[in-house]
């Protein structure tokens, strides 16, 4: 594909990015994202046929940046607590850069959950291994007895709920201080998985 064509193609997902996230999918219009990107509605189509072909085109994309480094680090054959600062330290730091992913997969969760759980299984986010190692150390008596989906789901939590609850949280516990916020988010790539892994740890 030409480089032009890679640029109109990236100007529409990012106008279509922005237009979801304002009025999820289904009150998102193909004729406003068109507008919002510059471009006719025409070639909007041309490059994708219907909204819904745009929804998969911008909800891929977005998980693209964050799947690869996440499958990797689920992979490797290192320490559980390692992994879990590794693991919550880099999904906060992604979310920092696309602020808008949580919020924007939660308003399609109460919309169409089905599309966004078939969407997310064709991207091969398979939590198997770390839930292995986990129920290992738990063995072993290493750490606290814990179901693992209970750990993933924590882990989960408790990066992504400052990301979705961010207007409350700004305006009421920041006093709409923008750059104590962003400290603080800074800060929890740090606080998260210590919490965690204090939590987990054996009572000597």
């Amino acid at each position: 594909m030409a480089k032009e064509d890679l640029n109109t193609e990236q100007k529409i997902l990012l106008a279509a990015k922005k237009i979801f996230v304002e009025k999820g999918l289904e009150g998102a219009r193909m004729q406003e994202i068109a507008d919002e990107a510059g471009i006719n509605k025409a070639l909007l189509h041309y490059y994708f046929r219907s909204k819904d072909k745009l929804f998969d085109g911008v909800f891929k994309e977005a998980f693209a940046s964050l799947l690869p480094s996440i499958l990797s680090l689920l992979k490797q054959d290192i320490p559980l607590f390692e992994k879990i600062r590794l693991f919550t330290s880099q999904y906060i730091e992604i979310f920092k850069e696309n602020h808008y992913i949580p919020g924007f997969v939660l308003h399609e969760l109460n919309r169409n959950p089905k599309r966004i759980i078939d969407l997310i299984s064709t991207v091969g986010i398979k939590p198997e291994i770390f839930m292995k190692q986990v129920e290992e150390e738990v063995e072993k008596g290493t750490i606290q007895p814990i179901d693992p989906r209970d750990l993933i789901v924590n882990m989960l939590a408790m990066c992504i709920f400052p990301f979705v609850a961010a207007p409350i949280l700004k305006n009421i516990i920041f006093n709409k201080d923008e750059e104590a916020f962003a400290l603080f988010i800074d800060e929890r790539k740090k606080t998260v998985p210590q919490f965690i892994i204090n939590s987990l740890k054996k009572n000597v």
